[in-house]
């Protein structure tokens, strides 16, 4: 790796996280290399070269699955427990690594420091959870209708799970799949987003020292670096029954596909087009809070993302006027310094999506209220750097049906009572993350209704983005259904088993069935 940032640590937290060999990116040590073409990851930051990495061949892949299904073949007869005290030994890592990593994270994928170090935080708090439920993996017991029988299910690990994850999140949505599935007793095979390849080898050194240290086998955590086509390796494999993809609905359709033609499992998290609804009983200070955070955090590059401001016309001038001046407060520039609040676009792309938006709502007869632009000059070289915009639109022009996965966040009317905003919510293919800013209880309780959102995520008097750790994370819809995190997500990553024991010396048949000999 050829690290060239000096700026805020950069290079000494890459020093910290061992991402140093240009060979790294196979698998958690192996001894052997990936093979394949130079993957350079440049930094949205200031434009500059961060390091190379070597993608995977199909011959490397076929060397880590060798090494994924035999490490398994150990790792499922290992006590959920004392998976789970390896996975606590993991999270005091990256506590002992956090800002490094956070650093990591921040640089390579453009996102401020606080949500860098956030993204870690979310790691070692998935870390927690799993410790807990490695003694919680539990199953039921059922009456038979037979007497003499006792009935009961259980659950057993899957083998090798599929993680392709994407650039927005480049290690938490990772940790909510691995940690998981380690005490559950599956092994990972973790092909990370292309646009932050070394946030995985930062990763994936991490997870190594502790395996090494418990002398445990290599195979338990993979990396395979590359574009789509090494995902493809893991999608047409049928010794990878599980999937797990993040990322774009078009991307999560093609996988869908691909895994239930071969009858895999398939985990999806993917876009989202989420609203906030703000009723004339909504904390108007709040809803600034929660809206403009949501609409800029990340750049609004979060699949959980506000889209969309649904306005109340009796209040609508009003927050359309507190949500503006907010945004005149806005600090763009580096991300690792702490004064600013927006970072850049992950890469030249993303901005020109971001521009074909805001050409588009015009075009539709939309109204820019808080003007966009790309940057430039001294601190802005990268390219990447743009305005956060905000545009008066209506609930049907094509632009906001889909997802506009930069900061344009796209302000709606609507009167009458809460059903017709929730209508407006809900008339998108998205169905991801969703709010209501009301003081109102009817109105609160009628949205978290079964007539109320249709999104995976519905909150009360906070925004659509952020999620804690404890409950499932995921959306219905287009988003693909998945939900991973906590609750009960982590039976996704196990199979069910439906188990009967006789402990008479009869041999009884089901629904009274006679078969005498």
């Amino acid at each position: 790796m050829e690290a060239t940032a000096t700026d805020f640590g950069i290079k000494q937290a890459l020093i910290q996280l061992g991402v140093k060999d240009i060979n790294e990116g196979t698998s958690t040590g192996a001894n052997f290399f990936s093979n394949g073409d130079i993957l350079e990851s440049y930094s949205p930051v200031d434009g500059k070269l961060i390091g190379k990495v070597k993608t995977t061949t199909k011959d490397d892949y076929e060397k880590v699955m060798d090494v994924a299904t035999k490490a398994f073949k150990t790792w499922r007869t290992t006590p959920a427990p004392q998976r789970g005290e390896i996975v606590r030994q993991f999270g005091d890592k990256l506590r002992e690594k956090k800002q490094a990593l956070g650093k990591l994270v921040s640089y390579e994928m453009g996102k401020s420091l606080q949500e860098g170090l956030g993204e870690v935080q979310e790691m070692i708090d998935i870390c927690d959870f799993a410790v807990g439920l490695s003694r919680q993996l539990h199953g039921l017991t059922m009456h038979s209708e037979r007497p003499g029988h006792r009935m009961y299910e259980q659950y057993h690990p899957l083998g090798v799970v599929g993680i392709i994850s994407a650039f927005n999140f480049p290690v938490a949505v990772w940790s909510w799949n691995t940690a998981l599935s380690w005490i559950c007793g599956d092994v990972c095979v973790w092909k990370p987003s292309e646009k932050a390849p070394l946030c995985g080898i930062a990763c994936q050194n991490i997870a190594a020292e502790v395996f090494a240290k418990n002398k445990l086998p290599e195979g338990i955590s993979c990396l395979i670096n590359g574009d789509y086509r090494v995902g493809e390796f893991m999608t047409k494999d049928t010794r990878v029954p599980l999937i797990s993809a993040t990322g774009s609905t078009r991307m999560g359709k093609i996988v869908a596909q691909e895994v239930a033609g071969r009858l895999g499992k398939s985990l999806l998290e993917l876009g989202g087009n989420n609203a906030i609804i703000v009723t004339p009983d909504a904390d108007i200070k709040m809803t600034v809070i929660g809206a403009v955070f949501g609409a800029v955090g990340t750049a609004g590059q979060r699949c959980t993302s506000t889209r969309r401001l649904i306005i109340h016309e009796s209040i609508y001038d009003k927050v359309k006027t507190a949500v503006t001046d907010a945004y005149k407060q806005l600090r763009i520039g580096n991300p690792l310094d702490e004064t600013n609040h927006v970072g850049p676009l992950i890469d030249t792309d993303a901005v020109k999506m971001y521009q074909k938006a805001l050409s588009s709502v015009v075009e539709e007869g939309g109204t820019i209220l808080v003007e966009g632009g790309v940057l430039s000059g001294e601190g802005y070289e990268s390219g990447c750097y743009v305005k956060p915009a905000i545009a008066e639109a209506k609930p049907d022009f094509k632009i906001v049906q889909h997802e506009t996965f930069a900061p344009v966040l796209y302000l709606l009317k609507y009167s009458g009572n809460v059903e017709n905003a929730i209508e407006i919510q809900n008339g998108v293919v998205q169905g991801l993350s969703s709010a209501i800013m009301t003081n109102n209880l009817r109105e609160a309780e009628l949205f978290l209704s079964v007539q109320g959102s249709d999104c995976g995520i519905a909150n009360v008097n906070i925004g659509t983005s952020g999620a804690e750790i404890g409950g499932a994370f995921g959306g219905e819809k287009e988003t693909g259904g998945g939900r991973e995190s906590g609750s009960d997500a982590w039976k996704v990553y196990m199979r069910r088993q439906t188990n009967t024991i006789n402990y008479t010396t009869e041999l009884p048949l089901a629904q009274g069935i006679k078969f005498d000999l």
